[in-house]
């Protein structure tokens, strides 16, 4: 793609051309693989993510020209997580929290006998 600028025309370099050749193409599968989890998360979850892919260009070394400019990808994923598992305490007169409400009275069960006699009706 080029695009004019007065009298001059200026090839642009095409971003995702850049990012399945960068580092021979393992950007490109990093970039996939976290991609293809956030839509698992996503779809299992029910809920939206996030990712983001930065490039980051330093400047070429000791502001020489013609020397080479460091190109680096950064990616960071947003993925939904599930919700917690919640669980009702009650508090005690101490204020720590415990499982059984203690201002319910207590109530003694006990085991009902077992027998293997059967009335024939």
């Amino acid at each position: 793609m080029s695009t004019e600028n007065d009298t001059e025309t200026r090839e642009q370099a095409p971003v995702a051309a850049f990012l399945g050749s960068h580092l021979n193409g393992r950007t490109d599968e990093e970039l996939s693989q976290e991609f293809h989890a956030l839509l698992g998360a996503v779809r299992a979850h029910g809920k939206k993510g996030s990712m983001t892919i930065t490039i980051v260009v330093d400047p070429p070394a000791n502001g020489v020209e013609s020397a080479p400019m460091p190109i680096g990808v950064e990616s960071s994923v947003k993925a939904p997580k599930p919700t917690p598992v919640k669980s009702l305490y009650f508090l005690d007169d101490e204020g720590l929290p415990v499982r059984e409400d203690p201002r319910q009275l207590a109530m003694d069960f006990r085991t009902a006998p077992t027998t293997t006699d059967f009335k024939k009706a």
